[in-house]
C-alpha cells in the first residue's frame, strides 16, 4: 500500500508534468532517465531518491517552494530556506538591489515580491505611487482591482489585458496562484476585448492633473536563488517614452 506522501509525491509529480506540458517521454529525456522508471514514480510504484527529486524538479522548472513541496511528500527535509528580508545574511542582497534602483534614478524602480507587494523602490517610484496611495508594503494587486486607475491611466483596456496576461503567466510558471484569480477576473472584464497591442511594447499612459505621462517597464530576477524569498523576488523598472515624462520623473527625483 502507497503511503500518503508517496500519493502525494506522485500526484504532485504527474500534475507538474501536466503544467508544463510535458509527456512521460519528454520529462524523462530532460531528465535524463528512463521513461519507465518515470512511469514508476508516477504510479507510486518506485521511490525517488532526494537527488531524483532534486533532477526532476530541475527538469521541471519548478518554484523553490514546489520542489521543497516533492521533498516533503517524497519523505526527505526540505532544501530551500525562506529567509526574512531584514536578515543579516539579506544584507549584500539588499544593498545588490539598493544599487540597481539607485542606479535607476531619475526613473522608477520597485522590488516587488510574489504577490506584488512593494518590497523596495527608489525616490522617483515612491513619488509616483504616492499619487495613489501606495508605498512599501502595500501590493500593486489591490491596486489594479481598485477604482483609481481605470480614472487616470488613459489606455486602460490594454494595459488591463497586459497586466492579465502577466499574472496568467506568472501563475501558471508557480502551479497556480489563488491570490491572483481575482485580479485576472477583475482585469480582463476592463480589457473588455482588447487584443495584444501592436508596437513593440505596452505602454502605460497616465493623466496626473494637467500632464500626460508615458512609460513602459522591464523586469528582472535573481538568475541563482537558493532562497524562497529571492526566488520570488523581482525587480520591475519604468522607462519613459517621451520626453515629457522624462521631464517629470527628473522632478519627482528632485522633490
Amino acid at each position: 500500500m502507497l503511503s500518503l506522501g508517496m500519493t502525494e509525491f506522485s500526484s504532485a509529480l504527474k500534475t507538474w508534468r501536466m503544467v508544463r506540458r510535458y509527456s512521460q517521454l519528454d520529462l524523462a529525456l530532460e531528465a535524463e532517465i528512463s521513461a519507465r522508471h518515470l512511469s514508476f514514480l508516477e504510479t507510486g510504484r518506485a521511490r525517488p531518491s532526494r537527488e531524483m527529486v532534486a533532477r526532476l524538479g530541475e527538469a521541471l522548472q519548478l518554484p523553490l517552494d514546489a520542489r521543497n513541496q516533492m521533498l516533503t511528500h517524497a519523505g526527505f527535509a526540505v532544501r530551500y530556506k525562506s529567509r526574512d528580508w531584514d536578515e543579516a545574511e539579506m544584507a549584500p542582497i539588499r544593498l545588490a538591489v539598493s544599487r540597481q534602483l539607485d542606479g535607476q534614478m531619475p526613473w522608477p524602480g520597485l522590488a516587488l515580491d510574489r504577490l506584488w507587494t512593494i518590497r523596495q523602490a527608489n525616490p522617483t517610484a515612491l513619488a509616483l505611487f504616492a499619487a495613489f496611495g501606495v508605498g512599501i508594503g502595500d501590493s500593486l494587486l489591490e491596486l489594479m482591482v481598485s477604482e483609481r486607475l481605470p480614472q487616470v491611466v488613459e489606455n486602460w483596456p490594454e494595459v488591463a489585458h497586459h497586466a492579465a496576461v502577466r499574472l496568467r503567466t506568472e501563475s501558471a510558471a508557480q502551479g497556480g496562484v489563488p491570490e491572483f484569480d481575482e485580479a485576472i477576473r477583475h482585469l480582463m472584464r476592463a480589457a473588455d476585448g482588447c487584443g495584444p497591442s501592436a508596437g513593440p511594447v505596452v505602454p502605460t499612459v497616465l493623466r496626473l492633473g494637467d500632464q500626460q505621462l508615458s512609460m513602459f517597464s522591464t523586469i528582472s530576477q535573481f538568475g541563482t536563488p537558493e532562497d524562497l524569498t529571492l526566488d520570488d523576488l523581482k525587480i520591475e523598472l519604468y522607462f519613459p517614452m517621451d520626453d515629457v515624462t522624462e521631464t517629470v520623473f527628473e522632478a519627482l527625483a528632485r522633490g
